[in-house]
């Protein structure tokens, strides 16, 4: 049979003649004829009844035709190099050539196969057939055997191919005659190779390049996840050398196709930023990833790139990009991954092998089969087989699940613990799964029974083995009781005492520190293996035990044999017979070494902080008494004509508390009146001892005569370097009855507030530093005149004091408070006392004086 010569399909999606294409010879045909030579279509009619071997290629150039170089036409001679180059270019040409007329041809004989079984006629009559209808259709015989095959597969790729030639309809018969031997040419192609390798050079030239697509890789999936490449076209060697094996779990362009079964269409690789073959030569490529599977299962990728950013597609070409993967997808099944022209198609492993695997098994085994529908779509899984340690989670028998749809087995698998959709994705990508203390719904008379069960799913073939492991109650307590056991450090024992047999657990053996094959210790012996000391500890719980048949506890020391002691508590109780004879003893021991050390410590720190808190309380209350003793809460009036003198002093709520705020008010040998307050930093007896130190101080250089400030730089003298360096303050006037002044003098106090008709207010703020700070320094005087009825009050800052206000804000409540007067200065003294709001549980001191 002869075949005329079709347009060479291009790369760019244009049908042009192919140049220096091989002419198909004819009957009487001359050397040299423009149907032998002229590399133009013949013009005359073909004959498909030709048989093929009249066909012969003709690669010699016409007689008298001049090879010229390809750069300069005009050259006289070319050189070697170039006539050898233009001899490989044509040769390549030809090949392509020869190869496009095998895959019609391809196309041809398998029309004449249809009408040969649709019209009941022979090959010669379907041959005549097909020329004639080709004729009065105004088509070539290619594209009407193309046509012939659409209209009897209906199969994915004739839908794909109606769909396409009816969204270019309005373009002409050239796109749809294009579209229909394109797709058809594929699949001839795809289903004639031997490997994946031929069948991506196939999508390429035939579907994928007139697309605008620059390479194809096909990646075929392993059943741990990783990803091969099984064949490429379009990529340089080296790159596809590369990328020949993804591991698994590492993020890919292809392995976002096995997560999506409508694939994944890549605007561009720069948005993604993910690793893939040919990125570094086209980075803003884009990509297409669409899963290569037929009936449910996933046999791998096919992976497209284009030179650009992708464009959004139409439907009727993301339609055909599905219909050739799986195309791809028919390859992978029947060969493996790197086999070449000459391997045979695999052989898929039989169920009954996998039976026999599961029979083996020592836990429940299933062994499922898919389910397709008429479309090839997975519907369900059959359980072909369960093996004899099979355990179904409702407790029925293997006859009722043997051969039952899972669906129809185990409805609630599709439901919450997704059951169905693990096995589902497992016979899909090959990646096995495995779970722990998973749960497992069955429904019984409607009713839901749970169980929990360790889960391991695998594809072997086409079967998918499901293994469960379903957890034992008793099993669970038990080890759950081991644990308890070791992590308390708890040993059981049982000893029968009619036949002298003694059993020990596990943890028994560690608490005694002997070897698990060495025989248990019988409690008659107990005492040879506790401290001598304990052995009337262990005599009155043996004589308990089995004397007086209660239960018993003792706590005693066993010494071990790597000569380690440890505590231990032993409780046991009687186990008697229906006559209340004595016929065993079971029991526990527990190691309370490190609670019996950590008693002995906490006993230890008892007694510490008792020790401690003993003498903390002694110190407090030997620092009050002193305190009390020399300041006590009120004292006897002073008796000074016109003048009226109150003192009090408020203690510290807590006796850790006590301070050294102090207070003094006494006539001099000159008639004066000394009146001071003070308070020294820090609490405790020594804060009340050198309180002590600069009050009588004080009073034996107020008998100098000297004035306020001079007191307060020799008692300054005396706080840095008499009193191991403490530090106070302190206020100190010298009130003369005779004139009613006050000369005043402070060392960093608050001032004294005056108290008249008019209100309360402080007296001026004089210069002065505490006590102490320096060992010497000078104090500023000041004096004021008194007058009748006028109050003046002296006070330390736990009076006033907050933490949560500042020392102006808690002043102006007292000036407040200060400028009610009661009738007596007493009143007025514990009026301030009752409603100051210091909450520093500070103490207290205020001396007041009012004239008369």
């Amino acid at each position: 049979m002869s075949i005329p010569e079709q347009p060479h399909e291009r790369y760019d999606g244009s049908a042009q003649p192919a140049p220096a294409a091989p002419a198909f010879a004819g009957t009487g045909a001359e050397p040299g004829s423009p149907e032998q030579g002229s590399g133009e279509p013949s013009s005359r009619a073909p004959d498909v009844t030709d048989p093929p071997s009249a066909t012969h290629v003709v690669i010699a150039p016409a007689p008298g035709s001049a090879v010229r170089s390809s750069r300069d036409s005009g050259a006289a001679s070319p050189s070697p190099v170039g006539r050898l180059a233009a001899t490989v270019e044509r040769l390549r040409r030809e090949v392509r050539a020869a190869q496009a007329e095998a895959e019609g041809r391809a196309l041809v004989e398998l029309a004449k196969g249809i009408l040969v079984e649709r019209l009941g006629c022979g090959p010669a009559e379907a041959s005549r057939q097909l020329t004639e209808l080709a004729e009065q259709a105004g088509m070539a015989p290619l594209e009407f055997a193309v046509d012939v095959i659409n209209q009897a597969a209906k199969d994915r790729v004739s839908e794909v191919t109606d769909a396409f030639i009816a969204s270019v309809s309005g373009t002409g018969t050239a796109a749809e005659t294009s579209a229909a031997v394109r797709l058809r040419a594929a699949e001839s192609g795809a289903l004639a190779a031997h490997d994946t390798q031929s069948v991506a050079d196939s999508l390429l030239q035939h579907a994928l390049g007139p697309l605008g697509a620059m390479a194809v890789a096909i990646w075929a999936a392993g059943s741990d996840g990783s990803l091969t490449l099984a064949g490429s076209a379009g990529f340089a060697p080296g790159e596809a050398s590369r990328w020949r094996y993804v591991p698994p779990d590492v993020a890919t362009v292809a392995r976002l196709g096995l997560t999506e079964r409508s694939g994944q269409w890549i605007v561009s690789l720069s948005q993604t930023g993910l690793p893939t073959i040919g990125r570094q030569t086209h980075p803003d490529g884009g990509r297409v990833a669409v899963p290569a599977g037929t009936g449910g299962r996933v046999h791998g990728v096919l992976e497209i790139a284009w030179p650009g950013p992708l464009e959004p597609q139409p439907p009727q070409v993301v339609r055909q990009v599905e219909a050739l993967a799986e195309l791809c997808a028919h390859t992978l099944q029947s060969y493996p991954r790197g086999q070449g022209a000459d391997a045979e198609p695999r052989v898929l492993p039989d169920a009954a092998e996998l039976m026999d695997l599961a029979d083996g098994l020592h836990d429940p085994a299933l062994v499922l089969v898919p389910q397709v529908d008429a479309a090839g779509e997975l519907v369900d899984f059959r359980i072909q087989h369960v093996n004899d340690r099979f355990l179904d989670p409702a407790g029925r028998s293997r006859a009722v699940v043997n051969g039952a749809l899972l669906l129809e087995a185990y409805p609630m698998a599709a439901g919450g613990s997704d059951l169905f959709q693990r096995i589902e994705r497992v016979h899909a990508t090959g990646e096995p799964f495995r779970a722990r203390r998973m749960s497992l719904t069955a429904l019984v008379d409607e009713v839901p029974l749970s169980a929990v069960a360790d889960l391991s799913i695998s594809r072997h073939g086409t079967c998918v083995l499901l293994i469960w492991r379903i957890e034992d109650e008793t099993a669970r307590l038990a080890s759950l009781l081991q644990h308890a056991q070791r992590l308390g450090r708890i040993g059981g024992f049982e000893e029968n005492l009619l036949t002298g047999e003694t059993t020990w657990n596990g943890q028994m053996f560690a608490l005694y520190g002997r070897d698990p094959s060495s025989p248990p210790v019988p409690l008659e012996e107990l005492g040879a293996h506790a401290h001598p000391d304990d052995a009337v500890v262990i005599g009155r719980f043996l004589r308990t035990l089995l004397h007086h048949r209660r239960p018993a506890s003792a706590a005693f020391r066993l010494q071990r044999p790597d000569g380690v002691t440890r505590h231990m508590r032993i409780v046991a109780e009687p186990v008697l017979d229906t006559d209340g004879r004595l016929v065993a003893v079971r029991g526990a021991y527990q190691d309370i070494s490190s609670q019996h050390w950590t008693e002995v410590a906490l006993a230890a720190t008892r007694d510490q902080l008792a020790q401690t808190e003993q003498h903390a309380s002694e110190r407090s209350r030997l620092a009050l008494q002193l305190q009390h003793a020399i300041m006590p809460p009120t004292r006897a009036p002073l008796e000074v004509p016109g003048l009226q003198v109150a003192v009090r002093y408020r203690p510290a709520e807590e006796e850790q508390l006590v301070g050294g705020d102090w207070y003094d008010a006494f006539v001099l040998p000159s008639r004066l009146v000394l009146l001071c307050v003070g308070d020294v930093a820090g609490h405790g007896i020594e804060a009340a001892t050198s309180m002590v130190v600069l009050r009588n101080a004080l009073r034996g250089l107020a008998v100098t005569g000297a004035g306020p400030g001079q007191l307060l730089s020799w008692l300054n003298i005396v706080a840095h370097h008499l009193t191991g360096a403490v530090t106070a303050t302190a206020v100190c006037g010298l009130y003369d009855p005779v004139t009613r002044t006050l000369r005043w003098a402070r060392a960093g106090h608050l001032p004294p507030v005056l108290v008249r008709s008019s209100g309360a207010a402080p007296l001026p703020l004089l210069k002065g530093l505490l006590l102490g700070a320096v060992p010497e320094t000078t104090y500023e005087e000041a004096e004021i005149q008194l007058a009748a009825d006028d109050t003046l009050l002296m006070y330390t800052d736990g009076l006033i004091e907050r933490r949560d206000r500042s020392v102006e804000e808690s002043l102006t409540q007292l000036l407040s408070q200060a400028s009610t007067v009661p009738p007596t200065l007493d009143q007025q003294l514990d009026r301030l006392l009752t409603y100051s709001r210091s909450d520093t549980d500070d103490d207290t001191c205020i001396v007041g004086i009012r004239l008369g």
